[in-house]
């Protein structure tokens, strides 16, 4: 999770949400948020680690990997997370509003998915990244 974390900090301007993909305990795609720099509402640290993963390994079947995340992933995320066959989800802090794999819903119900979920990964460090943002960014 430190890694994610050390990607959610590159969000310059973003809301700080890093993700990475692991394969074998190996590092093989680091995202964040880059939805206002990119001009992109698809981009997510979520989605670009998956695009990253995905064509590092030239398949899109991710069912050897798993991905370690700062925020709770949206329903887009979490579908697409879903879709790409990852089989472990750790995140750190819980989205109240949006979250989509336990906290509002839980997409794995509706896909019938078997995919594992560990909330709360050093959720503490997660929280204080995004209390800080929206502390600044109401400041300005």
């Amino acid at each position: 999770m430190q890694r994610a974390i050390a990607a959610a900090k590159l969000a310059d301007g973003e809301i700080p949400v890093g993700a990475i993909i692991l394969q074998n305990g190996t590092v093989i795609a680091s995202a964040c948020n880059k939805k206002e720099y990119d001009n992109d509402v698809t981009s997510h640290a979520e989605i670009l680690a998956i695009r990253e993963a995905s064509k590092k390994l030239n398949r899109w079947r991710l069912d050897d990997c798993e991905l370690y995340v700062t925020l709770e992933p949206c329903p887009m995320c979490a579908w697409a997370i879903l879709q790409s066959r990852i089989k472990v989800v750790y995140f750190g802090s819980y989205d109240t509003n949006y979250g989509a794999l336990g906290s509002v819903i839980d997409l794995r119900t509706i896909a019938n998915s078997k995919m594992k979920v560990y909330g709360g990964i050093m959720e503490e460090e997660c929280n204080r990244l995004l209390k800080d943002y929206f502390k600044n960014l109401r400041k300005n």
